[in-house]
């Protein structure tokens, strides 16, 4: 029972984390560092944002796969379902829920993104206290630094200038949308924050909820 309800907190996480993402997106003025680049690719090749981040994602387990090779935790598997629930999510946050949605103003617009900011932290707060799944791109670098020696925070923060610099270029080069803006700046400053700060918050209650079940 305490593990369906463990899965159960975790997935409507991923449906916050995928209508956060939509709202970001919706916003349109800036977004972190990998999902800039799947919007950047979603321009260039005309596939759904959605769908290039689940591809994206599932490259980065591919990548843990030939990493690891035998080492590869097999309960890691479940990063592919997640990946593709929180693509098709997302495409349907923002493609047909969000499609219609107006924003009037940059004021407006700040709040919508500001707002989708928190409630990204907040859900990925709660999944990584859950412990269940890891995330394609964590895993990905935490394998990489397994194999390579350096600290994962290193290959992470690599991995976010990359795709920043991956972004410019695409839109520069090929004259598609600017997907790294101001947002992307306000995202990295607030992001890490929160994260920190709910992670603290939620620590607590998912440790208390496991003591309460293993005492009846």
């Amino acid at each position: 029972m305490q593990q369906i309800k463990r899965v159960s907190i975790m997935m409507l996480s991923m449906i916050l984390l995928a209508l956060s993402a939509s709202m970001t997106i919706k916003a349109a003025i800036g977004l972190a560092a990998w999902d800039a680049i799947a919007q950047s690719l979603s321009h260039l090749s005309m596939i759904r944002v959605g769908t290039v981040g689940m591809i994206l994602n599932i490259l980065c387990v591919l990548g843990q796969i030939l990493l690891l090779k035998k080492h590869f935790p097999l309960r890691q598997l479940l990063q592919i379902p997640v990946s593709i629930l929180i693509g098709l999510l997302i495409n349907y946050f923002y493609y047909t829920l969000l499609a219609s949605f107006v924003l009037p103003n940059y004021a407006v617009t700040l709040v919508i993104f500001l707002l989708g900011t928190v409630l990204a932290s907040l859900a990925v707060s709660v999944v990584m206290v859950l412990n269940i799944v890891t995330f394609p791109l964590e895993a990905f670098c935490m394998a990489l630094a397994q194999k390579t020696g350096y600290r994962f925070s290193i290959l992470r923060q690599a991995a976010d200038i990359l795709a920043v610099l991956l972004t410019i270029i695409l839109a520069f080069s090929l004259e598609i949308p600017m997907t790294a803006r101001e947002g992307t700046v306000i995202g990295m400053l607030l992001f890490a924050p929160l994260l920190g700060v709910f992670i603290k918050l939620f620590t607590p209650l998912i440790e208390q909820s496991k003591n309460e079940v293993a005492r009846h």
